[in-house]
């Protein structure tokens, strides 16, 4: 059995990272598929081969909110996190080989990480964009995204219109600008170690204290 791994949300300053991974009994089985990364796809094919990929291969998502990146960054840094999220993904899958997206700059090196951290002797394929060069890591991209869009969209049902969650969108920083000038801190959906949150409280407090 092989198995792909990937998160989707790494980077984002709302909301929630995503480990998605998918198993199989070999990569060939993916190739026919036809699967790709899923940041390539439309909405609505993703939609479909989540739905395919779910109902006819074991999967498994490892779901980080917020508030957990924070905690785990105070002692840990993020691409620990992103290998710790990976390792338990692959536990749950319990393949022969694990391919894996390289978090780190080094390949080899975090597949040593991951191996390390894995309590069984599963081999592992650690490459840079392994999404697109591995089908069933292009799966298991496509379950982590589809995951934490449905998440993303719960929370704006709640929050209002949130954007994507990260820093490059607009819409997301309009949206966590206003609310810590509103509130005087921000959503409990945002990662508040990151920069762009702590550079934000610095400017409100300092417009409240020029208006003051």
């Amino acid at each position: 059995m092989i198995c792909g791994i990937d998160e989707a949300g790494k980077g984002s300053v709302l909301g929630p990272m995503v480990i998605g991974g998918v198993a199989g009994n070999n990569m060939e089985e993916f190739k026919e598929k036809g699967f790709a990364d899923s940041k390539t796809l439309s909405n609505n094919r993703r939609e479909k081969y989540y739905e395919e990929i779910v109902s006819e291969f074991k999967t498994t998502t490892v779901i980080l909110s917020a508030a957990m990146i924070d905690e785990l960054r105070s002692s840990i840094t993020m691409n620990d996190i992103v290998a710790r999220s990976h390792a338990r993904a692959i536990m749950d899958l319990m393949p022969e080989t694990a391919y894996v997206d390289a978090c780190d700059v080094n390949e080899g090196r975090y597949a040593v990480t991951i191996s390390g951290l894995l309590k069984n002797d599963i081999r592992v394929v650690s490459r840079h964009k392994a999404d697109d060069l591995y089908p069933v890591v292009s799966a298991a991209s496509i379950v982590a995204k589809v995951t934490r869009d449905r998440m993303i969209d719960s929370l704006k049902e709640e929050w209002g219109d949130i954007g994507s969650g990260y820093p490059s969108d607009p819409m997301t920083i309009s949206f966590l600008k206003k609310y810590i000038d509103d509130n005087g801190k921000p959503p409990s959906i945002a990662r508040v170690s990151w920069k762009t949150v702590s550079n934000m409280m610095s400017e409100s407090s300092q417009r409240s204290l020029l208006e003051f």
